[in-house]
């Protein structure tokens, strides 16, 4: 009996968020060492069904780094990095292409009809969502620096999205955009879900890796920061606390929360449960950044 009392204490904990959130976008992205086990994946995706279950309107954005490079070394190819990202000729585009939309997508959504709810993979296979242009970068002396079929995330079919929600499926995005020519282009999971969020003006931006959220020393899990501004976000950067692939998504977050995205989280997908435990509950267990 005290279990039942203490799993309905749970449920009225939950109430309160559920009805603030109820008819709102929330924007998922998954990415990391989190998409390559199977079990963290299935109870990830327990806690979207549950988010559209309660009223939200989840949308699921995913990249697959790793699953790209297993079939890039499978075709004897080898990576090559500019800037920080994958350098994409039409040999790469094709590889990066089958497997985030013709095999990660395509999984996904069959593993949430398994458990009962109704998804829909919106891609350049289906029905193309994400709208880009190649992206240009400039070196330190002002030179142009070539990407190949690189992009990024300049506006989306809103009126598939909508379509989707409404008739209780679930969008699922693989990081792939076409051009205004319908060309194909990588774009970078965590800056097209921002963008997502930021013309939708989501509920809230969740970005679900293999990291539990932003520490003041990584090698301490007690300095995790619970709450965080986009001002000290800023600061945290420039004094090197934020680095490396942390950096282009907490820039992504600070420019969606400027466009009006209620709220941005970052959560451990191999936690049971962090995204609900995250959402729905007084104490969450990831970094919240907000405005």
């Amino acid at each position: 009996m005290d279990e039942a009392i203490r799993k309905a204490d749970v449920l009225i904990e939950a109430l309160g968020w559920i009805r603030r959130f109820r008819g709102r976008y929330v924007v998922i992205k998954l990415g990391g060492s989190a998409l390559e086990e199977t079990e963290a994946v299935r109870r990830f995706l327990t806690d979207v069904i549950f988010l559209e279950t309660v009223g939200m309107k989840p949308i699921l954005v995913h990249g697959g780094g790793k699953d790209i490079n297993k079939a890039m070394a499978a075709a004897g190819l080898q990576p090559r990095w500019v800037s920080g990202r994958r350098y994409t000729d039409d040999q790469t585009l094709e590889i990066v292409s089958r497997v985030l939309a013709g095999e990660l997508c395509q999984s996904l959504v069959q593993e949430i009809q398994r458990q009962g709810g109704n998804a829909a993979p919106l891609s350049f296979l289906t029905e193309n969502v994400l709208v880009g242009e190649r992206l240009t970068l400039t070196g330190d002396a002002g030179e142009p620096i070539d990407l190949g079929r690189v992009g990024h995330v300049v506006d989306i079919q809103r009126s598939v999205l909508d379509a989707a929600c409404l008739s209780g499926r679930i969008p699922v995005i693989p990081s792939i955009a076409l051009d205004r020519e319908g060309g194909k282009l990588n774009v970078n999971a965590d800056t097209a879900a921002a963008a997502i969020a930021r013309i939708l003006r989501a509920e809230k931006l969740v970005f679900v890796s293999d990291v539990p959220g932003i520490f003041r020393d990584r090698k301490d899990p007690s300095t995790l920061i619970s709450h965080l501004n986009g001002a000290s976000c800023r600061q945290l950067i420039a004094e090197g606390i934020i680095d490396s692939g942390m950096v282009p998504k907490v820039e992504a977050a600070i420019e969606a929360l400027e466009a009006g995205v209620g709220k941005v989280h970052i959560v451990d997908g191999r936690m049971p449960h962090s995204v609900l435990v995250e959402i729905y509950s007084n104490q969450g267990v990831g970094t919240e950044i907000v405005r």
